[in-house]
């Protein structure tokens, strides 16, 4: 046991300093009070103040804030819809700080160069519209298939009409010049903004910022301004060569990925690792279920272990749950089971090891006023999902016996939320939820308001209690015998 232990610390103490993976933790955990802002735009609009699909169609005194909701759609578009731009700009400060830069420059240049990899010139043809038939069907129109040569050839002579001076007229096949391609418009695709573009900017962020540090470190690569200078505009100075090179080096590589791959980087990188590991990982349960293994055997050992993988789970996860979301706000169904908010709510409410059965089987089967005592004590932390008291008190750390369940409830209880979710019974999961929001109460606002997300999460609390009530009543007999040989 103890060289197992030893072998889980060092690879815990591996995954606590690398850089790249504390930056990212430290990325998703600062931006997530902006996620969560934005979930409260998404319960406004959809859940609260909505006719359709709402409170509004229950209680229509509520649809007299209606005025407001532009202010709470504003916010989730500027939250959930730009996460991969506050991301990475977060990013590019952690990665920048680890490496001895100080200030907030490095985020403003880690923006700067995803949107150098990021398109921003659109053609017209693609936008679209759509249509519902009567029998509730969708059908999308794209402006290329409204476009014909006879609409354009009318249009162009009413505008030559309204507009031209007298004894001026259009050139014969004037309209033969215009197609479709000949519309555009600039921006930036809430696409790219989105969950969708957001391991583009996990990347971008953390290579460009180490392109940017070798750059500076170089001294033959730094203006000297005189001494008289103020600090702030010799920095600027300083940075002026390696910030330009670092954008011409990011510029390159995606330039080559055009011209190589026929995509820009963006598209890339989605196809070739985003997505794939959402499939191979956030949509497998076999997958998941070892994850929440490795969670559990790093805590078994004293180490936090949603910490040591959140560098893994969350870049994974987080953008199905935006997919969700993005999903749920448009009317559509949404695409995925699994998600971060979906994983928390079923495999580690109450703490990791769902710990808060473990409390309710000691209050009700417990003979030991010790272990009762600890159980009363971790009893509200528990509802917060706060269980130290209980892994560190009982304790939980290596404990042979109680670790079995341990381990393995969150495996059961994800693997039962999986298949409430997949035959019906439950609600996709669709919003961010704070992680100390209580049990119960955490699924109704996950699944956007549903009452049988709440009856889902209270089956798998009633499954986590039964779990645990044998290796409880296997453990005080152990204490029992321990303390009678005393």
């Amino acid at each position: 046991m103890d060289a197992f232990a030893d072998t889980l610390g060092r690879v815990g103490a591996w995954f606590g300093q690398n850089k790249y993976l504390s930056a990212i933790k430290n990325a998703f955990q600062n931006f997530m009070p902006a996620t969560i802002t934005g979930a409260v735009g998404v319960l406004w609009t959809n859940v609260l103040v909505n006719s359709s699909t709402g409170l509004g169609k229950l209680w229509s005194p509520i649809m007299a804030l209606e005025v407001l909701n532009p202010i709470f759609s504003a916010m989730q578009y500027a939250t959930i819809s730009c996460i991969t731009i506050g991301v990475t700009m977060l990013i590019a400060s952690e990665i920048a700080e680890a490496n001895g830069e100080t200030g907030s420059y490095p985020a403003v240049l880690g923006f700067i160069l995803w949107m150098m990899v990021t398109p921003t010139s659109f053609t017209a043809g693609s936008l679209s519209t759509s249509v519902t038939s009567a029998g509730g069907n969708t059908v999308s129109v794209s402006l290329a298939d409204l476009f014909n040569s006879k609409g354009v050839a009318a249009a162009l002579a009413k505008a030559a009409k309204a507009t031209l001076p007298a004894g001026d007229k259009l050139k014969a096949g004037a309209a033969k010049g215009i197609t479709v391609d000949s519309f555009g418009y600039q921006g930036i695709l809430s696409n790219y903004t989105a969950a969708t573009g957001l391991f583009t900017g996990l990347i971008v962020a953390i290579v460009g910022m180490e392109i940017y540090n070798a750059f500076r470190k170089n001294d033959a690569l730094k203006i000297k301004m005189p001494e008289q200078v103020p600090p702030g505009v010799a920095k600027a100075f300083e940075v002026l060569i390696p910030t330009t090179l670092t954008a011409i080096v990011v510029g390159a590589v995606g330039l080559v990925v055009q011209l190589a791959t026929g995509a820009e980087l963006n598209a890339l990188i989605y196809n070739l690792v985003q997505k794939p590991l959402g499939s191979i990982i956030g949509g497998n349960i076999v997958a998941l279920s070892f994850m929440y293994i490795i969670i559990m055997l790093f805590w078994c050992v004293g180490i936090h272990g949603n910490n040591m993988l959140a560098a893994i789970k969350e870049p994974i996860l987080r953008p199905l749950l935006y997919e969700n979301t993005a999903a749920y706000t448009a009317g559509k169904e949404p695409p995925n089971v699994f998600n971060l908010t979906m994983c928390q709510g079923f495999a580690e409410w109450g703490g990791s090891g769902v710990t808060l059965g473990l409390v309710f089987a000691i209050l009700i089967f417990s003979r030991r006023e010790d272990n009762r005592t600890i159980a009363g004590i971790s009893l509200v932390p528990g509802l917060f999902n706060i269980n130290e008291t209980m892994t560190f008190g009982l304790p939980l750390v290596l404990n042979p016996i109680l670790d079995i369940p341990f381990i393995f409830a969150p495996v059961i209880t994800l693997i039962i939320g999986y298949i409430l979710t997949i035959s019906g019974f439950c609600p996709k999961v669709v919003l961010e939820v704070p992680w100390t929001m209580p049990p119960v109460i955490f699924m109704f606002v996950a699944t956007g308001g549903k009452i049988m997300g709440a009856v889902s999460q209270l089956i798998v609390i009633a499954v986590s209690t039964l779990v645990y009530i044998p290796f409880l009543l296997a453990y005080e007999r152990t204490q029992n015998k321990q303390s009678a040989a005393e």
